[in-house]
């Protein structure tokens, strides 16, 4: 039985105590809410923070408000369960409450919250083996050694992005608000992630996510396609999101696409919103836009199924978004 390394769990009372809690405690402290992206991690000593500073609980991460037609807030201690079956949400951003019911699990949904998911490390196949599997093979980049088991000539980590809110949220134009001693700052979310498998959150040291803010629906629609090897509790292999405005005469204004687990980051691909641009959602148009969809995406083999296959699933699944969406 995995067990969990010794830890101390301090419970503030106040974002402000957290926040600073966090400031003093440097690398060796973690923040946790739902804790199953985190402590799974402890467990097969991928992450080992000796202090753990409980947010859960914290009032000033919690509550659903606003409106459609000014747009909501979504408090990142939130539920995933709480996201998914919100009225409001599930009225006006239809996308984002199958998105946040696509992670995992009921069971994992009723624990994991949202900001949770946003800030969710990125995963690779030899980061994610057992510690004693990885002592053999040998250690990498992630995992404190001296080079990519993925890509060995590689300078840099490919550990990819996998979180099933981001790339819809990301495509819808949210924004987040982050707080840390030193303030607090309102960024887009697309802004929060680097293409970085080491590193991949734009976090300033002790900062915290706080909210998630919904632009107004203002008549977008969207969508969001995941491909994963079961139904249930797998990672996605492959995430497609899309949104789009569309004028009165069904031609659409602006448009976003947003791939997940294709990259360290979600991927924006403006190539292929540009080409929807101006246009019907007619067959051509969604084929123009799934190939180059296709071209951007470089899955490595660094997950669960084929990079080959995953990179041919893209064209497959932008155009079944794009037509999901267009139905919508």
């Amino acid at each position: 039985m995995l067990r969990l390394p010794a830890f101390r769990y301090i419970s503030p009372r106040t974002l402000a105590e957290a926040t600073a809690r966090l400031a003093e405690g440097g690398p060796d402290t973690a923040a946790i809410a739902g804790g199953t992206d985190l402590l799974p991690h402890m467990k097969r000593r991928q992450r080992c923070p000796t202090v753990l500073v409980g947010l859960r609980h914290l009032r000033e991460l919690q509550g659903i408000g606003g409106t459609p037609a000014q747009g909501l807030t979504i408090g990142a201690g939130c539920t995933l369960a709480a996201v998914t079956q919100h009225p409001g949400i599930r009225e006006a951003y239809p996308a984002l409450a199958w998105a946040a019911g696509m992670v995992a699990t009921a069971t994992v949904r009723q624990m994991g919250t949202i900001g949770g998911n946003l800030c969710i490390e990125t995963r690779c196949t030899c980061f994610d083996l057992p510690l004693h599997t990885r002592d053999a093979l040998g250690h990498c980049f992630k995992d404190g050694g001296a080079l990519c088991l993925v890509a060995p000539r590689s300078p840099r980590c490919w550990a990819i992005a996998s979180s099933d809110a981001a790339p819809l949220l990301i495509a819808i134009g949210a924004q987040v608000r982050l707080v840390s001693a030193a303030g607090e700052r309102a960024i887009s979310l697309r802004d929060l992630y680097r293409d970085d498998g080491l590193r991949p959150l734009a976090l300033q040291p002790g900062e915290v996510l706080t909210e998630i803010l919904l632009p107004p629906a203002d008549g977008r629609r969207a969508a969001y396609r995941k491909v994963r090897r079961r139904g249930t509790i797998d990672f996605p292999v492959l995430g497609v999101a899309v949104a789009a405005r569309f004028a009165p005469d069904g031609t659409v204004k602006d448009a976003s696409v947003v791939l997940g687990a294709v990259a360290s980051a979600p991927l924006v691909v403006p190539e292929a919103a540009r080409l929807l641009e101006g246009s019907r959602l007619d067959a051509e148009n969604v084929r123009a836009a799934a190939v180059a969809a296709t071209r951007s995406a470089r899955p490595l083999e660094n997950t669960d199924l084929a990079a080959a296959w995953r990179k041919h699933l893209v064209r497959v699944t932008v155009e079944r978004a794009l037509r999901e969406m267009a139905h919508a």
